[in-house]
């Protein structure tokens, strides 16, 4: 063959920088993009934050209009009072001084620095009061905290450390008293090998039963039945039912799980309205005594749109709070005239570009966050005006075809976005479901059936609980055929129990 030369013409699609950084800024969360806009405003000195001047200039006029307004007090205080210009003298000064003026008491002295304190201005030397975070306490702190108040012996402290940790969330010890005297003996040896005294089972369980009075009061239980027993013996002598409900968890535990009231009550020979007392009396325990002490951090969730309604008419805008103004800054950007060859002139030209390029993937980023939220709440009309249960189907592909955007873009905007509404605050990926077919030819939600189910369930004979056959029998009825796995299925996802576990006497 002989070599030759050839001219083609073709289109692709080249992943640019620019490109790629406009689609990492898509996908990103509100946290990490200011974190982003943290990093891109300390590596490029060219790129700065527009400042409100608007708000600036109104906040000196403020000031200057206090500074006038406390001018005019003081000149009237001054006309009023002369023994007042003393007290304040005497606040100014830096040592207190031996007297008083006359009529002066103490609050005169302190009451201007506590409000000083309090105003959120600066405080001790000059230093601004900074949110520190929260203080929070967990069960194992709140125990230890416990223990440290408790006369122990040095064993008994050692065997009690042991204990509470081996206790978990939910306030149940994990461990057995042999292993926790395993444990301690060795430790104990370590310390103290030519101490013969040998730690005895006996010792872990006297620690163990005084633990398990601490609060919150059934805590270091080895079971669930030794937990509401413990819980049953703080209570006062004279409640009504207390030795029958003493008598059921300790001999009828399993009829208790199951509730299997009918068999219960042949057993007991209680009657039914006094089988009603006692379970009302047990469900007032704590199952779980560990969850009384809330070891939760909270967790916080910022909004990127804001959806409202004006005029009979729902209007997004995007949150003015995580969408700070950047610019480039004109006096250094002006540095390149005449320096088109000079190192310094090629510097800001290049963070000039850099600069250019991250706020137009900015606005890039903002501009189709809005167009995919505004299709969102355009298809899902009826949800913000009726509930969960006026959801429509939607899947990605709808967005997409809407908006002329791939449904890959649709998934990155949709992902980690959440939308501020009068109903709550939503994830964006909450409004895309899937679809069941109704008997009239149209389409249903199954997050608007998981808000049929959890209404059945609701307004049930909690004597007589719905099946999950007939939540299907229901729904039919109303045109919805769902089969009965998909009703268990949706009904474990809202972490509601079967019927079995749901009846009760009360």
């Amino acid at each position: 063959m002989k070599p030759s030369l050839q001219l083609r013409m073709s289109q692709s699609l080249a992943m640019t920088p620019q490109l790629q950084q406009a689609i990492r800024l898509l996908q990103l969360s509100t946290l990490e993009l200011q974190q982003e806009i943290q990093e891109a405003l300390d590596s490029n000195p060219l790129l700065e934050q527009e400042e409100p001047h608007e708000s600036a200039a109104n906040d000196v006029d403020n000031h200057n209009a206090h500074d006038d307004q406390s001018n005019d007090a003081n000149h009237d205080a001054a006309l009023t009072d002369s023994s007042q210009i003393e007290v304040g003298d005497a606040l100014a000064s830096e040592s207190m001084p031996d007297e008083l003026p006359n009529d002066s008491n103490w609050d005169d002295v302190y009451t201007p620095q506590i409000q000083n304190h309090s105003s959120g201005s600066a405080g001790i030397d000059g230093l601004d009061q900074v949110y520190q975070g929260e203080t929070s306490e967990g069960l194992y702190e709140h125990l230890m905290w416990q223990m440290e108040l408790t006369p122990f012996s040095d064993i008994d402290r050692a065997i009690a450390v042991a204990i509470i940790d081996g206790i978990d969330d939910h306030g149940y010890l994990t461990q057995t008293c042999e292993e926790i005297l395993n444990s301690v003996d060795i430790d104990h040896q370590e310390v103290d090998a030519n101490n013969d005294a040998k730690i005895e089972l006996d010792e872990v369980e006297a620690v163990l039963k005084r633990i398990q009075h601490f609060d919150p009061i059934g805590v270091a239980a080895r079971s669930l039945q030794e937990c509401l027993l413990i819980q049953l013996q703080h209570l006062p002598k004279n409640t009504p039912w207390l030795s029958e409900c003493q008598q059921i968890i300790q001999s009828h535990m399993d009829l208790l799980g199951n509730r299997d009231y009918r068999q219960l009550s042949r057993k007991t020979k209680l009657k039914e309205p006094q089988l009603k007392e006692i379970m009302q009396l047990i469900q007032s325990l704590e199952p779980r005594p560990g969850n009384v002490i809330d070891q939760t951090e909270g967790l916080y969730v910022i909004p990127d749109v804001l959806v409202k309604k004006k005029n009979n008419q729902w209007v997004v805008e995007l949150n003015p709070d995580i969408v700070p103004r950047l610019k480039v800054n004109n006096e250094y950007a002006n540095l390149t005239t005449g320096n088109r060859n000079s190192s310094d002139g090629q510097f800001v030209r290049t963070h000039v570009q850099e600069a250019k390029w991250f706020i137009k993937s900015l606005d890039s980023r903002n501009d189709t966050l809005l167009k995919v939220t505004k299709s969102i709440v355009q298809r899902q009309m009826d949800f913000f005006e009726y509930g969960d249960e006026a959801m429509k189907p939607m899947v990605l592909n709808d967005i997409a075809e809407e908006v002329e955007m791939h449904e890959s873009t649709i998934s990155r905007v949709t992902t980690q976005k959440f939308m501020h509404t009068p109903r709550g605050i939503f994830e964006l990926k909450f409004f895309f479901s899937s679809h069941v077919s109704t008997d009239n030819g149209g389409e249903c939600s199954s997050t608007a059936i998981r808000a049929l189910i959890k209404k059945l369930v609701a307004a049930e004979n909690v004597s007589k609980p719905l099946s999950d056959s007939k939540i299907a029998d229901l729904l039919a009825d109303q045109g919805i055929k769902v089969a009965r796995r998909t009703i268990a299925k949706y009904r474990e996802a809202l972490s509601i129990p079967p019927s079995n576990q749901r009846k009760s006497l009360l």
